[in-house]
């Protein structure tokens, strides 16, 4: 069966929908019964990051040297971003919140997620978990990821300002916060979302534009989080790409471009 211009390998239906993992060209990816791809695989490659905004999203290291504690991920889908964090950082903890078990169970059986000790996968809403934990895990992560957006936008339980408020408080005084964003900087969503993260992070966020895509990734740094120069950001960038063969020299001079109003609050030149 063929179906997004791929053959359809497995297919499977819960509470929330059809769930549907198609291959084509060598490469493998997840629907949500929908064209979008939530989460993507090269069959060859299964450790390199495939998709545009995933890539972007490690836009991170660029003001983190390392991740050697504990990161909080909100949204799974077929791990590709877990996977690179337990590949590239040996003393990563990770703990991912993803509200469909059956996300879990493809990630596992189609997209290599492993079984790690690093690793603890709670099945949840992310927005509740996060508000219900503000006592019992504040200041706990260095870093958060947040994709929980699809076709249709983001997941409603994060569209508030009191769920960003939340975050700031699980994160470290130095922690930072990732996000994907969609729609576009003339979005009204998205245009929503900036102001909560310029409020509640007091303005000490970037923007970076994913090429050719709907995705925007925001970066929001907690109040202790180092302000780097530039010419050491690009001495980083230079270093990174080297290393990981992900375009980071183009991440920050996209970054440095798109944010010529709040740059200064975490970049100095």
């Amino acid at each position: 069966m063929y179906r997004y211009e791929g053959r359809v390998i497995y297919e499977a239906h819960d509470d929330d929908g059809i769930l549907e993992v198609v291959e084509r060209d060598g490469v493998r990816s997840l629907h949500f019964g929908s064209f979008p791809r939530q989460s993507s695989m090269l069959l060859a490659e299964p450790d390199k990051l495939y998709l545009n905004y995933v890539r972007a999203m490690t836009s991170w290291m660029l003001f983190k040297p390392t991740l050697d504690d504990e990161a909080l991920i909100i949204g799974l889908g077929g791990g590709s971003l877990t996977k690179h964090l337990l590949h590239h950082f040996p003393d990563c903890r990770l703990r991912v919140i993803e509200y469909r078990e059956s996300v879990v169970k493809i990630a596992r059986s189609h997209f290599g997620l492993p079984l790690d000790p690093r690793l603890k996968v709670i099945i949840d809403d992310g927005a509740k978990y996060v508000r219900q934990r503000t006592d019992s895990q504040a200041a706990q992560y260095s870093l958060m990821f947040i994709d929980a957006f699809d076709h249709e936008g983001m997941a409603p339980s994060i569209s508030n300002h009191a769920f960003f408020d939340a975050c700031k408080t699980l994160l470290k005084k130095d922690g930072m916060l990732v996000i994907n964003l969609w729609g576009g900087v003339n979005n009204p969503l998205f245009k929503e979302v900036a102001l909560w993260l310029g409020r509640t992070f007091d303005w000490r966020i970037l923007f970076l534009p994913v090429p050719d895509r709907g995705n925007i990734i925001g970066l929001a740094f907690n109040e202790e989080a180092p302000i780097h120069s530039m010419k050491d950001l690009r001495t980083r960038a230079i270093i990174l790409e080297q290393l990981y063969q992900i375009e980071f020299i183009s991440f920050l001079k996209e970054i440095a471009k798109h944010n010529t109003s709040v740059l200064r609050n975490s970049i100095q030149k």
